[in-house]
């Protein structure tokens, strides 16, 4: 597997703060549904995750929940542009405030990446984005299986974006 595999706050970040860059702010509903296209696409068009964190199917659809905790104060409004925000990645008492950077992104390929999927994803409205989700095998067999856990596993959502749904 070659390439990056990315903190998925700092993808959330990315998408947040590119959302505003093209005029479509996002709430966070809209940002989980986004979060689950970018992975679709990381993992069927270049063979590997753009974030290793799970997705799980609740009711609105595919949430990264470590990505919902963060927003969620944000209730259905627009979450802010992302200037600064707290790096904990090595404990809380090594955190410090980080000045954001598209450069949390570190190839520019995978940049690009995702730019085009907040775009096409800006097409739609989040109930909308919910639909789409609902109707996909990836989230209707981890909501209805009887892991309690529900996550949509990596390969179920590789291979139904690879192709293997044309079928249904």
């Amino acid at each position: 597997m070659i390439g990056f595999v990315y903190d998925v706050q700092d993808v959330a970040r990315f998408v947040i703060n590119y959302s505003y860059n093209i005029d479509s702010p996002i709430s966070n509903l809209k940002l989980q549904k986004i979060l689950y296209f970018i992975q679709a696409d990381f993992l069927s068009g270049l063979g590997r995750p753009c974030f290793n964190e799970d997705i799980v199917a609740w009711d609105f659809g595919p949430v990264v929940p470590k990505v919902y905790h963060e927003y969620k104060k944000f209730g259905s409004s627009f979450i802010p542009l992302v200037e600064k925000y707290v790096d904990d990645k090595n404990g809380i008492w090594n955190s410090r405030i980080v000045r954001y950077t598209d450069e949390c992104i570190k190839a520019e390929e995978d940049r690009k990446r995702i730019k085009e999927m907040v775009e096409e994803c800006s097409k739609y409205s989040a109930a909308q984005l919910v639909e789409i989700t609902h109707n996909q095998t990836p989230w209707e067999d981890a909501r209805y299986s009887f892991n309690p856990n529900k996550i949509i596993t990596q390969s179920a959502i590789q291979n139904y974006f690879a192709g293997d749904h044309e079928n249904e």
